[in-house]
Protein backbone atom coordinates (compact mmCIF):
# COMPACT_ATOMS: atom_id res chain seq x y z
CA UNK A 1 0.00 0.00 0.00
CA UNK A 2 2.69 2.36 0.85
CA UNK A 3 4.41 1.82 -2.53
CA UNK A 4 1.18 2.51 -4.19
CA UNK A 5 0.82 5.90 -2.76
CA UNK A 6 4.51 6.65 -3.33
CA UNK A 7 3.67 5.66 -7.12
CA UNK A 8 0.59 8.04 -6.84
CA UNK A 9 2.72 11.24 -5.35
CA UNK A 10 5.12 10.68 -7.96
CA UNK A 11 2.73 10.54 -11.03
CA UNK A 12 0.07 12.89 -9.63
CA UNK A 13 2.15 15.98 -11.36
CA UNK A 14 4.58 16.40 -14.28
CA UNK A 15 5.65 19.44 -15.74
CA UNK A 16 8.52 22.03 -15.37
CA UNK A 17 11.94 22.15 -13.93
CA UNK A 18 13.28 21.23 -10.53
CA UNK A 19 16.79 22.52 -9.79
CA UNK A 20 17.83 18.42 -7.61
CA UNK A 21 19.36 19.91 -4.50
CA UNK A 22 22.93 17.92 -3.21
CA UNK A 23 21.34 16.55 -0.29
CA UNK A 24 19.41 13.86 -2.69
CA UNK A 25 22.60 12.47 -3.78
CA UNK A 26 22.58 8.39 -2.46
CA UNK A 27 26.41 7.76 -2.93
CA UNK A 28 30.05 9.04 -3.70
CA UNK A 29 31.98 7.09 -6.68
CA UNK A 30 34.70 7.23 -8.21
CA UNK A 31 34.10 9.70 -11.86
CA UNK A 32 33.71 8.86 -14.42
CA UNK A 33 31.49 5.89 -13.34
CA UNK A 34 31.23 3.13 -15.35
CA UNK A 35 28.99 0.74 -14.21
CA UNK A 36 28.81 -2.80 -14.75
CA UNK A 37 29.06 -5.57 -17.91
CA UNK A 38 25.30 -6.21 -17.26
CA UNK A 39 24.14 -2.19 -16.77
CA UNK A 40 26.65 0.16 -18.24
CA UNK A 41 27.09 3.77 -18.34
CA UNK A 42 27.89 5.96 -20.92
CA UNK A 43 29.92 9.49 -20.15
CA UNK A 44 28.02 12.17 -21.64
CA UNK A 45 30.33 15.97 -21.85
CA UNK A 46 32.72 15.06 -19.47
CA UNK A 47 30.22 15.35 -16.77
CA UNK A 48 27.47 12.79 -16.24
CA UNK A 49 27.74 8.79 -16.34
CA UNK A 50 24.36 8.71 -17.69
CA UNK A 51 22.42 5.18 -18.16
CA UNK A 52 23.60 2.87 -20.66
CA UNK A 53 22.15 2.64 -24.65
CA UNK A 54 20.01 -0.04 -23.96
CA UNK A 55 17.67 -0.25 -20.42
CA UNK A 56 16.55 -3.75 -20.76
CA UNK A 57 13.68 -3.42 -18.61
CA UNK A 58 10.61 -1.21 -17.73
CA UNK A 59 7.90 -1.87 -14.90
CA UNK A 60 4.28 -1.29 -14.71
CA UNK A 61 3.32 1.67 -12.64
CA UNK A 62 -0.12 0.46 -12.42
CA UNK A 63 -1.20 5.22 -12.48
CA UNK A 64 -1.54 6.47 -15.01
CA UNK A 65 -0.67 8.81 -17.53
CA UNK A 66 2.71 7.21 -16.87
CA UNK A 67 2.05 3.70 -16.79
CA UNK A 68 5.76 2.29 -17.29
CA UNK A 69 8.58 2.97 -15.53
CA UNK A 70 12.68 2.57 -16.31
CA UNK A 71 14.82 2.90 -12.91
CA UNK A 72 18.01 3.53 -14.08
CA UNK A 73 20.77 5.87 -11.07
CA UNK A 74 22.75 8.98 -13.11
CA UNK A 75 26.35 10.24 -11.69
CA UNK A 76 27.40 13.69 -12.14
CA UNK A 77 30.94 14.72 -11.79
CA UNK A 78 31.71 16.66 -8.27
CA UNK A 79 33.51 19.63 -8.18
CA UNK A 80 33.40 23.21 -9.45
CA UNK A 81 32.20 23.96 -12.68
CA UNK A 82 28.59 24.86 -13.91
CA UNK A 83 25.80 22.83 -13.47
CA UNK A 84 24.18 19.82 -15.39
CA UNK A 85 20.83 20.37 -17.08
CA UNK A 86 19.05 17.06 -18.34
CA UNK A 87 15.26 17.57 -20.20
CA UNK A 88 12.97 15.75 -22.49
CA UNK A 89 12.72 17.59 -25.84
CA UNK A 90 10.03 19.38 -26.49
CA UNK A 91 8.05 17.36 -29.37
CA UNK A 92 8.57 14.06 -26.87
CA UNK A 93 7.17 15.46 -23.28
CA UNK A 94 3.42 13.49 -24.19
CA UNK A 95 5.91 10.35 -24.31
CA UNK A 96 8.53 10.24 -21.96
CA UNK A 97 8.73 12.16 -18.35
CA UNK A 98 12.39 11.84 -15.70
CA UNK A 99 12.91 11.08 -12.36
CA UNK A 100 16.09 11.84 -10.28
CA UNK A 101 16.66 12.54 -7.09
CA UNK A 102 14.13 12.56 -4.63
CA UNK A 103 11.74 15.18 -6.11
CA UNK A 104 8.32 13.69 -5.20
CA UNK A 105 7.24 13.76 -8.85
CA UNK A 106 8.17 13.82 -12.51
CA UNK A 107 9.79 16.29 -14.46
CA UNK A 108 10.61 17.19 -18.11
CA UNK A 109 13.63 19.33 -16.45
CA UNK A 110 16.36 18.22 -14.35
CA UNK A 111 19.02 20.99 -13.52
CA UNK A 112 21.76 19.07 -11.06
CA UNK A 113 24.43 21.71 -9.32
CA UNK A 114 28.26 20.44 -9.30
CA UNK A 115 27.94 19.04 -5.55
CA UNK A 116 31.43 18.75 -3.56
CA UNK A 117 35.10 19.65 -3.89
CA UNK A 118 36.46 16.89 -5.93
CA UNK A 119 36.39 16.18 -10.06
CA UNK A 120 37.57 12.83 -9.19
CA UNK A 121 34.22 12.04 -7.19
CA UNK A 122 30.69 11.35 -8.53
CA UNK A 123 28.07 11.92 -7.21
CA UNK A 124 24.53 9.29 -7.54
CA UNK A 125 21.23 10.03 -8.14
CA UNK A 126 18.35 7.76 -8.21
CA UNK A 127 15.97 7.63 -10.56
CA UNK A 128 15.20 6.80 -14.47
CA UNK A 129 12.51 6.97 -17.13
CA UNK A 130 8.52 7.67 -17.01
CA UNK A 131 6.85 6.43 -20.07
CA UNK A 132 3.29 5.77 -20.94
CA UNK A 133 4.33 2.73 -23.16
CA UNK A 134 6.76 -0.34 -21.87
CA UNK A 135 9.44 0.42 -24.24
CA UNK A 136 10.26 2.79 -26.53
CA UNK A 137 13.86 4.79 -28.23
CA UNK A 138 13.84 8.03 -26.33
CA UNK A 139 16.08 10.91 -26.50
CA UNK A 140 17.52 13.40 -23.39
CA UNK A 141 19.09 16.60 -23.60
CA UNK A 142 22.00 17.15 -21.93
CA UNK A 143 23.39 20.90 -21.28
CA UNK A 144 26.89 21.76 -19.38
CA UNK A 145 27.24 25.48 -19.97
CA UNK A 146 27.29 26.27 -23.45
CA UNK A 147 28.07 22.55 -24.39
CA UNK A 148 24.56 20.59 -25.48
CA UNK A 149 24.14 17.31 -26.61
CA UNK A 150 21.28 14.88 -27.67
CA UNK A 151 21.58 11.11 -25.97
CA UNK A 152 19.27 8.49 -27.09
CA UNK A 153 18.19 5.41 -25.06
CA UNK A 154 16.68 2.44 -25.65
CA UNK A 155 14.06 1.01 -23.05
CA UNK A 156 13.51 -2.51 -23.93
CA UNK A 157 14.15 -2.53 -27.14
CA UNK A 158 17.52 -0.83 -29.02
CA UNK A 159 17.05 2.04 -30.83
CA UNK A 160 18.42 2.27 -34.30
CA UNK A 161 22.09 3.55 -35.10
CA UNK A 162 22.38 7.18 -35.28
Amino acid sequence: MLAELAIGLLLAGSAGERTVPCAEVIQTVAFPYAGSARYPSQLVLETVSAPGKHLSQSSETGSPPWKWFSKWGMVVRGGEGEAVVVSVPRTWRNRVAIVWGNGGRVFHTLRFPRCGDDPGSGNAYAGGFFLRKPSGCVPLRFTVGERTTLVWFGIVRRCPRR
